[in-house]
């Protein structure tokens, strides 16, 4: 069955940079477009980054574009998120979601869209 598990959160201090990281495991990772999104108490997930299944196009949610850098190992099976500049209200439970992509060409960044998620990982930004 397909597995998500999320590592790489933590507390850092503003302007800080982390790196997330999504092993996946039980399914066709390559056929497979990837997201990254996060919930802050009392909030619905917030879209961050997009990946289509070859890596090749991306996308970003308006609140972390330029800071956040997504990326895929197709070979590890792993789905990263660069964290740069980070900010108060960055402070969120990551995760990352699956979604078995038709053509190379498909992302998605609705919540909706993706069938299979990660437990999550917590990122504390704290002066």
């Amino acid at each position: 069955q397909v597995q998500l598990v999320e590592s790489g959160g933590g507390l850092v201090q503003p302007g800080s940079s982390l790196r997330l990281s999504c092993a996946a495991s039980g399914f066709a990772f390559s056929s497979y477009a990837m997201g990254w999104f996060r919930q802050q108490p009392g909030k619905e997930r917030e879209f961050l980054a997009t990946i289509t299944r070859g890596g090749g196009t991306t996308s970003y949610g308006a609140s972390v574009k330029g800071r956040f850098t997504i990326s895929r190992d197709n070979v590890k099976n792993t789905v990263d998120l660069m964290m740069r500049s980070l900010k108060l209200e960055d402070t969120a439970i990551y995760y990352c979601a699956a979604r078995q992509a038709p053509g190379p060409g498909a992302y998605y960044t609705r919540a909706s869209s993706y069938f299979d998620w990660g437990q999550g990982t917590q990122v504390t930004v704290s002066s």
